[in-house]
């Protein structure tokens, strides 16, 4: 096992139907986690997780405490199965919401508060959504500057503006629904493909920012413990400093956008290190193919992965 291991967590959007039913059913660590969920919750989480409904699973205020328990539930049965030493984990870092269990599993807060502080900000992010039409658009083949351009022509004094630099030539634009439809048209008239994201709204911009109030509220309920290894921020790209700086950044990461392709490049810097994408899919190990295509990234997110 490589003496260096950098654990990624992965966000909205890689939910998908019967995600970590394998792990449950294998692993009693797995098992575990997700009957803790259903506790905590009140409800049964793992049903939904497992059984659907999938547009019930696709909901901002499901899937974020879904994907926190699976990607939880996964590191678990990985430890437990000798895959993962906790010991020898160098660096966390999750996109948008996985920066929450990257944050747990790093010692930030408990299981449970950490559960608690993703279902209110699917919530809070939900009913934001719902309060203002809005959206997110993938641009794929422009670069950064190239999507501001767009963001500053399609706009016309609606919110629009980068919420997703996730790789070269795939950045996401985020919001108000009829400025993301001007920057469709706007993107593919300059050779750009523009797909429409299936989302609730417009996260990671300022529409949020009724959402980023309330979590301010719930952050400051509950203590935070120094991280046992770096976490790296996505407001920053950089490891996040003190328990009140953390608090901030979760905070101002809610209506800012996500710098996922700096915070990969700072960790590829180190290529000797092991990679280790948890459940949910494969997402993140995609988004690396893109940005340094010699990373190789295991992933525990099936019981098949798990047992190997």
């Amino acid at each position: 096992m490589a003496s260096k291991t950098y654990i990624l967590c992965p966000g909205q959007g890689a939910q998908c139907l019967g995600m970590g039913k394998d792990l449950f059913e294998a692993s009693p660590a797995a098992r575990e986690a997700f009957e803790a969920a259903n506790r905590v919750l009140g409800f049964d989480l793992a049903s939904i997780c497992f059984n659907g409904p999938e547009d019930r699973l696709n909901q901002t205020d499901i899937s974020q405490p879904a994907i926190f328990t699976a990607s939880v539930a996964s590191y678990r049965a990985a430890v437990d199965a000798g895959l993962i030493d906790p010991q020898s984990v160098t660096a966390y870092a999750g996109l948008s919401l996985g920066e929450f269990t990257a944050l747990h599993l790093a010692g930030v807060f408990s299981f449970e508060a950490g559960l608690k502080l993703v279902a209110a900000r699917g919530k809070y992010m939900q009913e934001a959504a719902v309060a203002v039409p809005s959206g997110m658009v993938a641009v794929l083949g422009a670069d950064e500057a190239a999507v501001q351009k767009l963001c500053a022509e399609a706009g016309q004094g609606q919110v629009l503006t980068t919420a997703n630099l996730n790789a070269p030539g795939q950045i996401v634009v985020s919001g108000a629904k009829e400025a993301c439809q001007r920057v469709l048209t706007a993107a593919e008239a300059a050779g750009f493909k523009a797909t429409p994201l299936k989302v609730a709204g417009a996260f990671h911009s300022a529409l949020m920012q009724p959402a980023a109030n309330r979590m301010k509220a719930e952050l400051d309920q509950v203590n935070f413990a120094a991280p046992s290894a770096p976490v790296y921020s996505n407001v920053t790209a950089q490891p996040h400093g003190d328990t009140a700086s953390i608090k901030q950044r979760l905070v101002e990461q809610i209506v800012s956008p996500v710098l996922w392709e700096a915070t990969m490049r700072a960790l590829v810097a180190n290529l000797g290190a092991r990679f280790v994408e948890l459940a949910p899919g494969r997402t993140l190990a995609g988004l690396a193919k893109r940005i340094e295509r010699r990373l190789p990234i295991e992933s525990v997110a099936t019981a098949e992965a798990v047992a190997k």
